[in-house]
């Protein structure tokens, strides 16, 4: 059986896109589409389905301002972008519909205009059912890790450093990967004020799915052959250090921040109490132990 995170009691999401409406055209679907998000963090990757190369690449954080509320506004922080809107804030307002999908409603650049004005949009997704993974049926474990890359320190001098920004995903059976040059450069604005620009290159992308082992759907971009693989295992994968959102840990000889970490271990059990059939659900995160009737 497979199920979706809402469903497991998972603080995940895994979501595909339906349609994408610029206000006032029709809707339409030209991408394949899809998010991973755990905790407070994002993979954002859109697969342009006629030319086979990224639409659209994003990760960063995913905050809710107003949990449970009807719209969820959802304000989200690119801290790698494949449009070079890096550190850019978007808001999105989420809104329940009859048939089980979300529609999410604001305002995005329009990249197939010239300037890519900011324009009014309407996004439809659907909750997709969690991917069984190599730990098994009806358990797995979910993580978001990024580069642990030194930033350029804030001071009063102007400087520039390259830095290659990357951020891995897992949801149980499906792992996103996306890998982009950045340049932080140090620079005072007209008042005086001392801030960090950062700007980036195009970004190359793995999408790997497990079905027995783990498989390759999308390897895009100039270096999508470097970015680390499932393929080849992660040793510690799971267990100590990852477990813990802020500690770091390595792959590949680079370091990497624990952005966001989940274990669930769902077990179904059925049994006949007096003439009264009853399903146990039961459901381990990293964080505790709890019981789901």
């Amino acid at each position: 059986m497979s199920a979706t995170g809402a469903q497991l009691g998972s603080s995940c999401g895994f979501s595909s896109r339906i349609s994408l409406r610029w206000v006032p055209e029709v809707p339409e679907e030209t991408t394949d589409t899809i998010v991973l998000s755990v905790g407070e963090w994002f993979l954002d990757l859109r697969m342009d389905k006629k030319s086979g190369g990224i639409d659209w690449a994003m990760a960063g954080t995913r905050i809710e301002e107003n949990p449970k509320g009807i719209p969820l506004k959802v304000i989200f922080t690119r801290e790698l972008d494949s449009l070079n809107e890096i550190g850019i804030k978007d808001i999105g307002n989420f809104s329940p519909r009859p048939d089980g999908t979300d529609l999410e409603s604001g305002e995005m650049p329009r990249t197939d205009l010239p300037g890519a004005p900011m324009t009014a949009f309407e996004e439809v997704w659907r909750e997709l059912p969690f991917r069984e993974g190599p730990e098994g049926a009806k358990k797995g474990i979910s993580w978001i890790l990024e580069s642990d890359d030194a930033p350029l320190s804030l001071g009063e001098q102007e400087g520039q450093v390259t830095i290659t920004k990357i951020f891995m995903g897992r949801i149980w059976g499906t792992y996103l990967a996306f890998q982009q040059t950045q340049t932080h450069s140090s620079q005072k604005d007209e008042s005086g004020v001392w801030s960090v620009k950062r700007s980036g290159s195009e970004v190359s992308a793995r999408r790997e799915e497990w079905s027995s082992r783990w498989e390759e759907k999308y390897m895009v971009g100039s270096d999508g052959a470097a970015i680390p693989s499932m393929k080849n295992g992660y040793d510690g994968e799971g267990m100590g250090t990852w477990r813990i959102p802020g500690e770091k840990v390595v792959i590949q000889g680079k370091s990497f921040i624990v952005r966001a970490f989940e274990e669930i271990h769902y077990v179904v059990r059925s049994h006949l109490k007096g003439d009264r059939l009853r399903g146990l659900s039961d459901y381990d995160q990293s964080k505790g132990e709890q019981d789901k009737f």
